[in-house]
């Protein structure tokens, strides 16, 4: 388990460098994730209005395509976690402190709603415009419990398996599925929730709806847990897993040199 807690997304780093730069890592990369999924919501509803299908798929390219470039930008400074049932479920397997996991939530969260004032003064909006867009049904809570579980399998699936180097791409792609296939079109971040109350835009939540996104979230993140321990039990090929993830990450290096 103590190699997990360099890796991307179930770590803190393999950088090991001081809590307050990772902190910083975390602020900004969330901040920039929910900049492109607000931005990019912003600028598919005015590029193609009337055509939410298209629209709908502008906003998950962009969104896939900017996570896939921040978690390669992080992934070693801060963990890349993004997102707080990321972080939770690393507290759960023990790679990351009670402090740590705090001060890393409360960063994400910042992060988060910083990012969206930030989308909101690119487009000539109001820094903080509350959502009036309606989510709120039990299709759409079961579909924040799936992309939960899923996101989080996606993350432990490549880790615990030797691929941590693939786990940008992996994920970035996966969440751009999840847009098409889950009705809530897939928030599975409670940071990202909170922060997209702040956006009447294509990409808003009315903070009346938020409670119960993140909420499912959060029980997504258990069965995730309980998943992960089935799928990857922590005592099974330790030994290989250290050999297979110091291998990626030795090849990963060699091919950004």
């Amino acid at each position: 388990m103590s190699d997990l807690a360099q890796l991307p997304e179930t770590g803190t780093g393999r950088l090991h460098i001081d809590l307050v730069r990772r902190l910083a890592a975390e602020v900004l990369g969330t901040g920039l994730l929910i900049v492109a999924v607000v931005g990019s919501g912003i600028m598919a509803s005015r590029l193609s209005p009337h055509d939410i299908g298209l629209e709908l798929f502008e906003n998950a390219a962009a969104t896939a395509a900017a996570l896939i470039g921040l978690i390669l930008i992080f992934g070693a400074v801060s963990g890349a976690h993004f997102n707080p049932v990321v972080t939770l479920v690393d507290r759960a397997f023990g790679t990351t402190t009670n402090s740590e996991t705090a001060l890393y939530v409360s960063a994400q969260i910042i992060g988060a709603c910083l990012g969206t004032m930030l989308a909101n003064l690119m487009f000539e909006l109001p820094v903080v415009e509350w959502s009036t867009t309606t989510r709120s049904s039990g299709a759409l809570w079961l579909s924040e419990v799936v992309a939960t579980v899923t996101l989080l399998l996606i993350i432990h699936g490549c880790v615990r398996t030797g691929r941590a180097n693939i786990v940008a791409f992996a994920v970035g792609i996966w969440i751009g599925g999840a847009y098409w296939f889950t009705s809530s079109t897939s928030f599975a971040n409670p940071a990202v929730t909170i922060a997209r109350t702040l956006s009447n835009t294509f990409a808003g939540i009315k903070p009346s709806s938020a409670p119960m996104f993140v909420v499912m979230q959060l029980i997504g993140a258990v069965i995730a847990y309980g998943f992960i321990r089935l799928f990857y039990p922590s005592t099974v090929a330790a030994d290989a897993q250290h050999t297979e993830s110091t291998g990626s990450i030795t090849s990963a290096s060699s091919s950004t040199v």
